[in-house]
């Protein structure tokens, strides 16, 4: 990395960004956490639990609207910052909460849940904004290198708070009192300091209504879907691989809790093995993505989540672990977290750009706000459905529902390559 060769606009826009990368990745961090809080250090129900992994997704149902807000609004830092303030500023009502989670009210978990609901609602508003700002700011040439090294600095502090706050849980589970309205602060103030980057915005043409832009961006993304039909089969498989991931989500909060009494270090171990994994093999995957078709992509990526699920069903006939201090490491959930590793290296290079391999690119918009739609549909129900079928059935049979799933997602992949060979339309 040759800093002094940047031109002064962009040390800025770098010394910036990475102050809010580094700021972020401690705040996602911690968050990484959220749920195993809400059911250990809260004595949240199952449904909460579904709840609160449903806030995070289902907002993407918003994307089309969104797009369109944004394109048209110009005074991009004033709603950056009004943002900011109203989604994390609620963080500091957790302050107010008991240091117990006996006979607590339930009134504290509908503000928890609230809490995240509203900090959630910020990201179809937050991250695209944040990404016009750079990619405005940053050469056309520096702007991937550069970005990719404060995503990096982002990931290697998201470790250490994960691992961090792991161990402060254990030492004291009611800390998130604390923790949490000190993140909201840190959010105010990481958004603050990333819109001090130089933008002009542009001048556009009087535009329709944002009620016909919409109607009209829903009509095209309607024709996509009829005509695209690699494009179809694509997000067919999305659906039941969505469906699988969010139900087993759901499902493994309660299963480490419920089942395995895992404490937060432990957790917070097999979260950081994976993700350091995930970052070793992310540029290996990045090429693989690049020479094949994307479809193959998707089912490799399906068959990982497959993997990772059936070992963790596998604990009910394979329970044996290992104490190391204060980490319990089962075997099965150890071999678990290899395959999530590398479905957390693939999932992300398949969810954020798999769909633009399917479009021409004055269309990769309108193909990824299907994509971010329609995510955001099936967290409607899926993260719901799993706790149902949880306590119906038990986690096992849930977590093959997932895999039966996974292997219809794998099998629409390969029978689409096989019948529609073309991938771009």
């Amino acid at each position: 990395m040759n800093y002094k060769k940047l031109s002064a606009g962009e040390q800025k826009t770098f010394g910036l960004h990475l102050t809010y990368s580094i700021i972020e990745g401690l705040i996602r961090g911690v968050l990484i956490m959220n749920e195993f809080v809400l059911i250990k250090s809260l004595a949240g129900s199952n449904y909460q639990i579904g709840f609160l992994l449903q806030f995070q997704h289902v907002v993407l149902i918003f994307s089309v609207f969104m797009n369109e807000f944004l394109g048209r609004t110009t005074r991009k830092r004033k709603m950056l910052n009004s943002v900011a303030i109203l989604t994390r500023l609620p963080l500091f009502a957790l302050a107010f909460f008991p240091a117990t989670s006996e006979n607590i009210p339930a009134i504290y978990h509908i503000i928890f849940l609230g809490v995240f609901l509203l900090y959630y609602l910020s990201n179809p508003i937050v991250f695209p904004t944040i990404n016009l700002l750079l990619k405005n700011s940053y050469s056309h040439n520096n702007f991937g290198k550069y970005y990719s090294y404060a995503t990096s600095i982002n990931k290697i502090v998201m470790l250490g708070a994960t691992f961090g706050f792991g161990l402060w849980l254990d030492h004291d589970p009611y800390i998130y009192r604390w923790i949490y309205p000190v993140l909201g602060l840190l959010g105010i103030l990481s958004i603050v300091l990333l819109t001090r980057i130089d933008y002009t915005p542009k001048v556009h043409p009087k535009k329709l209504s944002i009620w016909v832009s919409v109607r009209r961006s829903l009509s095209r993304m309607k024709r996509i879907i009829l005509n695209n039909k690699p494009y179809r089969d694509f997000e067919i498989g999305f659906m039941f691989y969505g469906f699988a991931f969010m139900t087993s989500a759901a499902v493994l909060t309660i299963f480490f809790e419920r089942e395995l009494h895992l404490n937060y270090t432990s957790i917070a171990t097999y979260k950081n093995a994976s993700n350091i994994l995930a970052i070793m093999t992310l540029p290996f995957f990045g090429q693989l993505l690049n020479r094949v078709d994307p479809r193959r992509f998707a089912a490799l990526t399906f068959g990982s989540l497959l993997l990772f699920i059936a070992f963790l069903a596998a604990t009910d006939f394979w329970p044996d672990w290992v104490q190391f201090g204060n980490i319990t490491l089962h075997y099965s959930l150890s071999i678990a977290y290899v395959f999530y590793g590398i479905f957390a290296a693939t999932m992300p290079l398949m969810w954020n750009i798999g769909s633009a391999y399917f479009a021409k690119s004055q269309y990769a918009g309108d193909y990824q706000a299907i994509h971010l739609s329609l995510t955001g549909l099936r967290a409607l129900f899926a993260p719901l459905a799993g706790v149902l079928a949880y306590e119906v059935v038990g986690y096992f049979y849930t977590f093959v529902m997932g895999i039966v799933a996974l292997l219809i997602g794998i099998a629409i992949m390969y029978y689409s390559m096989w019948k529609r060979k073309k991938a771009v339309h």
